[in-house]
């Protein structure tokens, strides 16, 4: 039978009454303990030893602890970094999160709360070790389409931090795809067999959202005739994904970085906490940091939730993915039979700015599917807005004559489709109806 060798750990800080205290603690716990006062005498260990976590201190009189960190990170990328700083040391925490560091603490660390995230690590080794031999497998993740130069960096970038526990801060433009994104993170991550929960943030009530987050005892409220253990502990072992983590209220925000810090809910109505073990994926179209500086949010879950901040591409700066992007949307609406689209419609497409990114995209070619009469969407089945924006900025190829011709085209096709209902032929264009009448007089169709 084959014998699993120790989970090593090696604690390197210039307290020895610290070092001492940890071989204490985790003296009753699975791990093998190396300590040491010297940075330098650490990284000889790192080369001695096979060691699997690392907890540095950041204030050392010897060497900086983000140099060292550095050192690791270049030499051994697949040790686990965690940083110990004292109160105030946040800022300078975050840098070293983004060096590569998967998680900080904050001295002292209350005994139970250092073995709970010890205990998290430990797993997380264990079941890295089980999917080592899918460690080079390339990106895949369905529905993540697009094979542009800025697509294949993310995917790149994307199986790099799947496998860390930092947190993810996605950042972008609405309709962007950052909750796709953030199922591709899950999908690699180690924790692919753990639940996914997805929480919209502003889609949820302010006077509702603390229990829908963290659960409720009976008899909390009016109402609460039995415990709920909210969304948060519903992705335990998993990933939680907080999308427009911006509209959290601040007085909220403060009792999630306790979550964060502690990997504990204590649910409304409740004098005792919940263990719950988390990966955070955060997502916003906003500025936290400036945000932050404007006390609108809050600075320390800023710097706890964005050690890795991931920028997606808008539509725009990826035009070459339109012609995959649509005819895969075009598959995923049509099920059964797949509707082509014309060359001159895929122009037109890649021509236009997509201020609402894949989003729209998706609501213009599900709009041409209802408009369409042929077996592939043609230009008159696009919105007025996209073939007037070509016209204007003489993007395309095709002469302005026909550009007109399209148009009206549209115009028409949507009235034949709303049996001359205006409003609904606006609707159905995704142009306002004053703008229709516009059109039709300058069609000769107002009568």
């Amino acid at each position: 039978m084959k014998v699993f060798r120790d989970f090593k750990i090696l604690a390197i800080d210039d307290d020895s009454t610290l070092l001492r205290s940890l071989q204490r603690i985790l003296s009753a716990e699975p791990y093998k303990v190396i300590t040491t006062t010297d940075p330098a005498q650490g990284l000889l260990i790192m080369e001695e030893e096979q060691i699997d976590l690392v907890l540095l201190d950041l204030q050392m009189p010897r060497r900086n602890g983000l140099s060292v960190l550095e050192d690791m990170v270049n030499l051994y990328p697949d040790v686990t970094v965690i940083i110990l700083t004292g109160h105030g040391g946040v800022q300078e925490a975050v840098k070293a999160l983004k060096l590569g560091a998967a998680d900080f603490l904050e001295k002292p660390c209350p005994p139970p709360v250092l073995c709970k995230i010890l205990a998290t690590y430990h797993s997380i080794f264990l079941q890295r070790r089980s999917l080592e031999k899918n460690r080079n497998q390339p990106f895949e993740y369905p529905g993540f389409i697009g094979e542009s130069s800025v697509m294949q960096r993310l995917k790149a970038l994307i199986t790099r931090i799947a496998v860390s526990e930092a947190p993810v801060l996605i950042l972008g433009e609405s309709g962007t795809g950052k909750e796709l994104v953030a199922r591709a993170v899950h999908h690699h991550s180690t924790r692919n067999e753990g639940p996914f929960c997805a929480i919209d943030c502003a889609a949820i009530n302010e006077s509702v959202l603390e229990s829908e987050l963290f659960g409720y005892e009976r008899g909390a409220f009016t109402g609460a005739d039995r415990p709920t253990q909210g969304l948060i502990r519903s992705a335990d072992k998993g990933t939680l994904f907080l999308d427009e983590i911006g509209e959290i209220p601040l007085k909220m925000q403060a009792k999630l970085l306790r979550t964060l810090q502690e990997h504990e809910v204590r649910p409304v109505g409740s004098t005792t906490s919940k263990p719950v073990d988390i990966r955070i994926i955060a997502a916003t179209n906003r500025d936290l940091e400036h945000e932050t500086t404007q006390g609108l949010f809050r600075s320390d879950l800023y710097f706890r939730i964005s050690a890795i901040p991931l920028l997606l591409p808008p539509l725009r700066e990826r035009l070459s993915d339109i012609p995959l992007l649509a005819h895969h949307i075009l598959k995923s609406l049509t099920k059964e039979t797949t509707k082509g689209i014309s060359s001159e419609a895929l122009r037109l497409l890649q021509a236009y700015a997509w201020p609402g990114n894949v989003r729209e995209l998706e609501n213009v070619l599900r709009r041409a599917l209802a408009l369409s009469e042929q077996n592939a969407i043609l230009p008159a089945d696009l919105p007025a807005t996209i073939v007037v924006e070509n016209k204007v900025g003489h993007e395309i190829s095709p002469a302005n004559d026909s550009l007109m011709a399209y148009e009206q085209s549209a115009v028409e096709n949507a009235l034949r489709k709303t049996t001359n209902n205006k409003r609904k032929a606006a609707a159905l264009l995704g142009i306002s109806e004053a703008t229709l009448y516009r059109k039709l007089k300058q069609f000769g169709l107002s009568n």
